[in-house]
């Protein structure tokens, strides 16, 4: 999210969360003139989180202060140590990896307590927004304790595969490029389908 427009009519949907992205590399950058108005009207039940690529801490955390974010998300080839130093100034760290056929979830254990959330994206040469998804199944290997966040090409085409998924540790969906108009800019009415799913599927 990046548009005051846009984030304004998506935070009318009441999402769990909202990402803004603070990689200058990213076509969804935010920009260098990015403005912290929108966000502190958003509703306060929204979780504002910051999405970084191999940046310093120095950096992440006076992006964190300025926009008094609620979470940062690492996106990068970040260490346990990095997250841990973060932790350690009360920062809610949500690490992402990038998951293929192979990916060992073991290596992740350095990373269970310094982090309050993992997410599980699709491997691809990007930092993310492939609005490709990896093979699924690849979760049953995941037997940490860090509940985590499902990434990788999600929208209205296969949310209801996504919300078969019954991992005790699965703790919500993170939707992006195939909710899109254009990069950074997210559909309202793709949006409010797929939150209107989940929010019927969690009431059953």
């Amino acid at each position: 999210m990046k548009y005051p427009e846009n984030i304004t009519a998506i935070s009318a949907l009441q999402p769990d969360l909202m990402g803004f992205i603070f990689y200058q590399k990213s076509k969804r950058y935010v920009g260098d003139d990015f403005s912290n108005h929108t966000l502190q009207h958003m509703p306060g039940n929204i979780k504002k989180t910051g999405v970084f690529v191999n940046e310093t801490n120095e950096r992440i955390l006076e992006i964190y202060k300025y926009y008094q974010l609620d979470f940062v998300q690492l996106h990068g080839n970040e260490t346990s140590i990095q997250c841990r130093a973060l932790s350690k100034k009360n920062i809610p760290v949500i690490k992402a990896f990038q998951v293929d056929d192979v990916f060992d979830f073991d290596e992740l254990t350095p990373y269970q307590k310094v982090c309050s959330y993992f997410l599980f994206d699709t491997k691809t040469d990007q930092n993310g927004g492939s609005g490709k998804t990896f093979n699924w199944q690849m979760l049953d290997r995941y037997s940490l304790h860090i509940p985590f966040i499902l990434s990788g090409g999600i929208g209205v085409d296969n949310i209801d595969d996504a919300l078969q998924l019954h991992h005790p540790m699965l703790y919500g969906l993170d939707i992006n490029s195939k909710l899109e108009t254009d990069p950074g800019v997210k559909s309202p009415e793709g949006c409010k389908t797929i939150i209107q799913k989940i929010r019927n599927y969690e009431s059953i």
